[in-house]
């Protein structure tokens, strides 16, 4: 892969558009496509808007602007007609989440493109290795997961499949690297390093909600103000879109062949179902607009702690379960945790500053009361405690 070989996007969607920026802040010719017209002159319009507000604010001179959007050509895609990707070093889809439009658009690519040339998929939850078996040599298929926005968040996760070659892996993560991005490594397995070990954080207050422990503002409150994440869980899935988050619960939960620790909440698909998506349509767990007032949390104390301790040791239980599964190495999950989600510390990290015996003797007690495999401890605290062991020490 050379230096300023075309990159090429397939996706003119916000990701995709974001994408298309990064590779030509680098200096590569970017050729950004579309099945939909309209896709591609709002990713026009707003690639430019992006730059003018760069300049701005002063992080970009007007000639880079320039120099940035006229590295950036536009191809509308018709009728499966991936010509103008034919000489693409690299071409990176960032589509609908489906597994069989993705695996069109790769077999059609795979016919397209120069052998030597690498197919990227941008997914966040689908199998790699089942998008490149469309091709007919999937060693050089490779997940390429970036976060969004992609202008601005750092994290990128490099995902081999089953058969995706050492040669590929290197390439893509050393193009990326260069472009200022921070590369995680991770097994090609449901949600890979962020999305697994995130459930969660989503999935845990969606429980506490539930429950009646407490109500939407104060669990925010508490992970916010008691535990340093930056957006609480609920203000984080009103700013996704609660049918995106949701349907990425849902695609982890299946992949898992329907273990209960992945289980979507029915508040959030009821949600979904009433339309109530968050802030893009002015309601979700929250109500948005000029006359809304934000509700008050209760800022018990001890009622926060106690919400913390119970996702916090949820969230370390995901990621040791990772490093017990071989998902990726302590230092990237950690590294993933705190650059892809914004994460106050990385959780291993954090399970030794609160001990392990405690994150597990919160689990145990978890599991005594409910009574669930939900909340089953990884076998590798259990471990880490019979032998007096540390994640770094």
């Amino acid at each position: 892969m050379t230096p300023r070989m075309t990159v090429g996007v397939i996706g003119a969607g916000a990701m995709g558009a974001g994408i298309a920026q990064v590779a030509a802040s680098a200096g590569h010719p970017v050729v950004l496509g579309d099945v939909a017209p309209e896709a591609i002159a709002r990713a026009g319009a707003g690639l430019r808007k992006a730059l003018e507000r760069e300049v701005e604010k002063e992080r970009l001179r007007p000639d880079e602007a320039e120099g940035i959007l006229s590295r950036v050509t536009f191809a509308t895609v018709a009728n499966d007609d991936y010509s103008g990707f034919a000489g693409a070093g690299l071409v990176v889809e960032a589509i609908v989440e489906d597994l069989a439009v993705k695996r069109e658009v790769f077999s059609a690519l795979d016919g397209v493109v120069t052998p030597d040339a690498i197919l990227a998929t941008n997914t966040s939850s689908l199998s790699v290795t089942a998008i490149a078996t469309a091709c007919l040599e999937p060693g050089r298929v490779v997940g390429a997961h970036f976060f969004n926005p992609a202008t601005r968040l750092p994290l990128v996760e490099i995902v081999p499949g089953y058969d995706t070659s050492t040669a590929t892996v290197g390439a893509v993560k050393a193009l990326i690297d260069s472009w200022g991005k921070t590369t995680v490594v991770a097994k090609d397995t449901p949600g890979f390093i962020v999305n697994r070990i995130a459930r969660p954080f989503y999935g845990e207050a969606l429980r506490l909600l539930e429950e009646g422990v407490a109500e939407a503002a104060t669990i925010d409150w508490a992970m916010r103000e008691l535990g340093g994440f930056r957006m609480g869980p609920f203000e984080l899935m009103d700013l996704i879109g609660l049918d995106v988050n949701y349907a990425v619960s849902h695609t982890v939960f299946e992949a898992f062949h329907y273990d209960p620790r992945y289980r979507p909440s029915l508040i959030q698909r009821q949600l979904v179902e009433a339309k109530r998506l968050g802030r893009k349509t002015g309601k979700g767990f929250y109500e948005y607009g000029d006359e809304r007032s934000a509700p008050e949390p209760n800022r018990d104390h001890e009622l926060g702690q106690s919400i913390l301790d119970r996702v916090l040791a949820m969230l370390i239980n995901e990621a040791a379960d990772a490093l017990f599964l071989g998902v990726a190495s302590r230092e990237d999950i950690d590294l993933a945790m705190t650059k892809g989600v914004n994460y106050p510390k990385g959780l291993l990290h954090w399970a030794d500053e609160i001990g392990v015996p405690t994150v597990l003797e919160r689990l145990d007690a978890l599991q005594r009361e409910y009574g669930e495999d939900r909340y089953r401890p990884s076998p590798l605290l259990r471990r880490m405690v019979r032998n007096g062991r540390t994640f770094y020490g």
